[in-house]
């Protein structure tokens, strides 16, 4: 995949075999090849190979997509790297399980839609994740897998799931639950705290707020919208 960028706007191509047509007008497929371009009206953009995170932005998103910015928050919480095996449950889109797959071992990703297991597969496709396995099933029922690092639990009430997913992880494994609402988080941790403290631990509770600012010349504040909550981010350690 090819980046088009310039101060103005950003554009993943899938082939530079053809012109590239915008509302900024076409970019004619040999000039595809060079570092720089410029429209037939004009306008001069920068020309790159796609990084996996311009990749990223052209997913299909069907389900409520975890955030970056919470994504980021699970990797550094839990300490994810390159030798870590995660557990996800449900795949949803497939926004954290491709992001995790970039730079973890192993994903497994369990959901129990056919639909969203559809659109999850096809952004691994499309982002070349060869390293996600996707599983119809239900964490509820039965987790087949044992001596994972993380459990993601991305489901309505994940306190139904916690036994499962504390089996399934490793000693000292983290176990990490993305709750819209606090009544899913005050049920939760009330699981945990009672049918389960001999084998898990809560740790903490908290959202990650992302403000972001608009910067122009000496006009600078915090940008009028923005997406603030997004979810609860409740972490759990096998103990």
């Amino acid at each position: 995949m090819l980046t088009i960028i310039n101060r103005l706007d950003k554009f993943v191509v899938k082939r530079a075999d053809q012109d590239f047509h915008s509302k900024h007008g076409f970019i004619r497929k040999d000039d595809l090849k060079n570092n720089k371009a410029v429209t037939n009206t004009g306008v001069e953009f920068s020309l790159f190979e796609s990084p996996f995170i311009d990749m990223y932005d052209r997913k299909k998103r069907m389900a409520q997509i975890i955030t970056q910015k919470d994504i980021g928050t699970i990797i550094c919480e839990t300490g994810l790297g390159k030798d870590s095996t995660v557990l996800e449950a449900g795949s949803g889109s497939g926004a954290l399980c491709c992001f995790l797959a970039n730079i973890c071992k192993k994903i497994i990703s369990y959901e129990i839609r056919e639909d969203h297991l559809a659109v999850a597969k096809e952004n691994a496709q499309m982002l070349g994740m060869e390293n996600i396995t996707f599983k119809m099933a239900d964490v509820r029922d039965k987790i087949a897998e044992k001596n994972v690092d993380v459990v993601v639990l991305d489901m309505p009430d994940p306190w139904n799931a916690l036994a499962n997913a504390s089996k399934a992880l490793k000693l000292g494994g983290f176990l990490v639950v993305y709750s819209p609402t606090i009544p899913q988080v005050m049920d939760t941790v009330a699981a945990v705290n009672s049918s389960h403290k001999d084998t898990l631990q809560h740790i903490s509770t908290f959202e990650t707020i992302q403000r972001p600012w608009e910067i122009d010349e000496r006009k600078v504040r915090p940008f009028s919208s923005y997406i603030n909550h997004t979810a609860f981010l409740t972490f759990i350690r096998k103990v």
